[in-house]
């Protein structure tokens, strides 16, 4: 059985993660949506973000030895429980190294840094097409959350809006 290890990522990943973050698209049916750089992640991953330090973190997930995943995550905050919480904005697994217990392993690495860091909760969402992902994440305990829709703003909006 091959070997699935999750480590930090480093600084040198970054061409790694661009391109998982890629392959996530693609596979999510936006593969023209992706607009991160190798720069602009190193920036928010490793370099100052948004002025005080990274935004963003990723765990890497090998199988024997070799980058076949990633997690891509950041801390969030929840009034009602008065602690952090931990967000994933991306999981993927190549395909063919899925089944191997890599994305039970990246979750599992997310898990303990939010046990570590006093998180209360981990979120993330899921496309409502993707079952495998929803199946897998209920065998690990997680449940969807009922009665709550996403809301986005993106663009000229914002910047409308940040004019007051």
């Amino acid at each position: 059985m091959p070997n699935a290890t999750v480590r930090p990522a480093a600084e040198s990943d970054v061409p790694f993660i661009l391109a998982m973050i890629k392959e996530l698209a693609a596979y999510e049916k936006e593969p023209d949506a992706v607009q991160s750089t190798v720069e602009s992640l190193r920036e928010n991953l490793f370099g100052r973000g948004f002025g005080r330090g990274p935004c963003a973190e990723a765990l890497v997930g090998e199988i024997d030895g070799v980058p076949q995943g990633v997690a891509i995550f950041f801390m969030n905050f929840s009034t009602w429980s008065g602690a952090p919480g931990l967000y994933l904005e991306d999981l993927f697994v190549r395909p063919d190294a899925r089944r191997h217990g890599l994305g039970r392993k990246l979750l599992s690495g997310l898990a303990k840094i939010a046990s570590q860091r006093g998180c209360k909760r981990m979120e993330w969402a899921v496309l409502d097409w993707n079952a495998p992902a929803q199946d897998f994440y209920k065998t690990l305990g997680a449940f969807e959350m009922t009665g709550w829709h996403v809301w986005r703003m993106v663009g000229r909006p914002i910047e409308d809006l940040a004019k007051g």
